[in-house]
């Protein structure tokens, strides 16, 4: 009689695992872990360089004498380190920049989405894309040599008299202007990519209920990329507030208390690019305030930063 033999291999499930070490795959998975602890590390170096100097400038300068709105005047033979006069500065410029690259980078973003033919979409989403790698030295020029002075012209025409005096070489608006053009590329085209991340059923089913174009733009799109948009308008602010050439050239180095557009300001970005080429001895009160300065305007890009990333998980979408 015949027997029958039965493979009870066939009872346990098959493994997915491979028969032998793949010594490629887990040499490429180990370079993609040193990348990802990269940025961990140099944050951590950026960290323990600023924070030497700058517990030694706080054992020379008190706690209170830095934060308040004295005159700041580091490097005077009576000095003065009043650093909310120059932390006052750097929001001046920001606010005037983000008064004018918001709106501009949101509604190019919009347009890009939701408004341009695929052609025009192909030229101006490159264009655009281009302005974020021009130097910031030219626009720093651009704001010094052109702006500024057009700004100079058509002030008593349409300003007379009503923001004073004619603004001089350099001032906070000129600066402000130039700098909300050159955060625009970076709002527009992040928050068009979160655009046109949305899923194209939403579209599609507020047209089948007899939206307009812009009521599925205002009130469809934007809301479903809202996270993706606080994090470029985040990530245009920061650069803002750590733009150093166009606030060395165009803002001026008066420590005012100020915010109006005609006067002259020194932003923290200005005060350490300036007095790190100047002729400082190391180990000076000098020497560690530019650490201090540095300490300060990194803690407030971090606090941005969270804030950015608390906003993007409250308001994120999940599509399925």
């Amino acid at each position: 009689m015949a027997t029958t033999t039965i493979d009870r291999s066939l009872d346990s499930p098959p493994s997915l695992e491979a028969s032998s070490n793949r010594w490629g795959e887990k040499a490429i998975v180990a370079w993609l872990f040193l990348c990802a602890t990269l940025a961990v590390v140099i944050t951590v170096g950026i960290i323990a360089a600023l924070v030497g100097p700058t517990v030694e400038f706080f054992r020379l300068v008190p706690v209170r004498e830095f934060f308040s709105s004295r005159d700041w005047a580091p490097s005077h033979a009576d000095p003065s380190f009043g650093v909310f006069r120059i932390v006052t500065g750097t929001l001046s410029v920001v606010m005037y920049s983000i008064i004018i690259a918001l709106p501009a980078g949101l509604g190019a973003a919009i347009y890009l989405s939701e408004y341009a033919s695929p052609r025009a979409r192909r030229i101006l989403k490159p264009v655009l894309e281009v302005l974020e790698g021009v130097p910031t030295v030219a626009y720093g020029l651009f704001a010094l040599t052109f702006v500024g002075p057009l700004i100079q012209a058509l002030w008593p025409e349409f300003l007379p008299g009503k923001l004073g005096e004619v603004p001089g070489f350099q001032f906070v608006l000129g600066a402000g202007i130039v700098l909300g053009i050159m955060i625009i590329p970076t709002v527009a085209s992040v928050s068009q990519d979160a655009m046109a991340a949305v899923p194209s059923g939403l579209r599609e089913a507020a047209y089948g209920l007899g939206s307009t174009r812009m009521q599925v733009a205002t009130k469809v799109v934007v809301p479903a990329a809202f996270s993706g948009i606080v994090a470029s308008f985040v990530l245009g602010v920061s650069r803002a507030v750590g733009e150093t050439m166009v606030v060395l050239l165009a803002a001026g180095a008066v420590a005012n208390l100020s915010l109006w557009p005609n006067d002259p300001v020194l932003t923290m970005t200005a005060f350490i690019a300036r007095t790190s080429t100047g002729d400082i001895s190391t180990g000076t009160v000098t020497y560690y305030t530019i650490f201090a300065v540095g300490s300060l305007l990194f803690t407030i890009t971090l606090i941005m930063n969270l804030i950015s990333i608390r906003l993007a998980r409250r308001f994120r979408e999940v599509y399925e």
